[in-house]
């Protein structure tokens, strides 16, 4: 809950109290060595916390356009409460969009690409946020983004051909024969990429199939084929009891 107060002519926007968020304070609980937090069942209560956030959202038709760990706030450690934060980059469906939103690590492929975007990009950032939670690491570690198109293409398989020609920024990444490559900052040369071939599982080292199944429908390449978030609510892993 917000509400506003005016004081000599200042406007001052009171907001709820919240606690650490999700990047802060999965810091802390590997640095403190206590017992591990975020567990399947807390990782389940906070996929269908966000997922209803969303789900609001973008039946508004707002895109959030930056959902990362740092903009999801805890509101209560003992019952797992969270709350999405920052709309300061969200748009509307309707607006003119922009080409570069989104955090790099959990920068949807179509927008690296340069292709029209929708409410689906935040489903696949909610999908890298969940990834980074249960191991610890960062799925699509902030480096150059041609090298992140290699690790995505690298854990999750090839980038659509149709998804490629209608790019924008395609050409930035590709050669006129679809082979991924960046420029040698160190020496201007142009080298080819070649994925490292990986899977979801292997790099989480999870074997509880609905989760990872979850994660892979989060994580499709193509948009078409992520979920709403409505659909998202209706996985079967979010119904899994894990006591």
């Amino acid at each position: 809950m917000e509400s506003f107060n005016h004081y000599m002519e200042h406007l001052f926007i009171v907001c709820e109290l919240l606690r650490a968020n999700l990047y802060e304070f999965q810091k802390y609980n590997e640095e403190s060595g206590g017992e591990v937090y975020f567990t399947l069942p807390r990782l389940q209560a906070i996929a269908c916390q966000c997922l209803e956030a969303l789900e609001y959202l973008h039946n508004l038709r707002i895109i959030h356009c930056d959902l990362k760990p740092e903009n999801i706030l805890i509101r209560s450690y003992s019952r797992c409460e969270v709350k999405i934060i920052d709309l300061g980059s969200s748009c509307f469906q309707t607006d003119n969009l922009c080409l570069y939103v989104q955090s790099r690590s959990y920068r949807a492929p179509e927008v690296i690409i340069g292709l029209p975007y929708d409410e689906k990009i935040d489903i696949w950032s909610l999908g890298c946020i969940l990834a980074e939670l249960y191991n610890g690491e960062v799925l699509f570690p902030n480096e150059s983004l041609a090298m992140m198109l290699a690790r995505i293409i690298g854990v999750l398989g090839p980038i659509d051909m149709e998804m490629l020609s209608k790019g924008q920024e395609t050409h930035k990444y590709f050669t006129d024969a679809y082979d991924l490559y960046h420029k040698n900052e160190e020496t201007g040369q142009v080298e080819y990429l070649i994925p490292e071939r990986s899977s979801l599982a292997h790099h989480l080292q999870v074997n509880d199939s609905a989760f990872l199944d979850f994660l892979n429908s989060l994580l499709q390449i193509n948009p078409k084929r992520r979920p709403t978030a409505s659909q998202a609510l209706q996985h079967r892993w979010l119904s899994v009891s894990y006591s």
